[in-house]
């Protein structure tokens, strides 16, 4: 790996712990699956952050259901029911973990989802901004130019 290659994947692993770091701040960690699964990919000098389907309702929210919804390979319902599993939330009232799950995911079918009284969303866009985004070129750019100039100090000496 380059100088620059390097820079970059260190400047991307950074960004990751950010994230996480963000996600924890915000009190958005439930089954921890989120972090757990985000990655830093670097290929060259091109870089990218990978996260689980539903990091776009942790930026933005999530509206009402249509319609006709696009269908996964987990329901809404059972995606609920293994997050009440995991943080070992008991139902009261003798209601089933399983019904308790399909009132929240009917809920949130209704009316959507929002953390504004809770931190908010923005999960991303908080970390990662315009000027985030130039200072990693400027970081990594600055490798680039090393090099280039040692190259052509190089070649006028080999030419002289």
């Amino acid at each position: 790996m380059t100088e620059s290659e390097n820079a970059l994947a260190l400047e991307f692993d950074t960004l990751r712990e950010s994230l996480i770091k963000h996600y924890d701040e915000k009190r958005m960690r439930a089954s921890g699956n989120w972090a757990k699964e985000l990655e830093a990919r670097v290929e060259g000098l091109s870089a990218s952050i990978w996260g689980l389907s539903y990091s776009d309702q942790l930026e933005h929210g999530r509206t009402p259901t249509s319609s006709s919804p696009k269908t996964g390979p987990i329901t809404l319902r059972q995606a609920i029911e293994a997050w009440i599993d995991e943080k070992n939330i008991t139902p009261k009232d003798d209601i089933s973990t399983s019904s308790l799950a399909f009132l929240i995911a009917r809920k949130i079918h209704r009316e959507g989802w929002s953390r504004d009284k809770y931190d908010g969303t923005k999960l991303i866009s908080e970390v990662i901004t315009p000027q985030l985004i130039q200072g990693i070129i400027d970081r990594v750019s600055y490798f680039q130019i090393s090099t280039f100039s040692s190259e052509i100090i190089r070649i006028f000496r080999n030419t002289a």
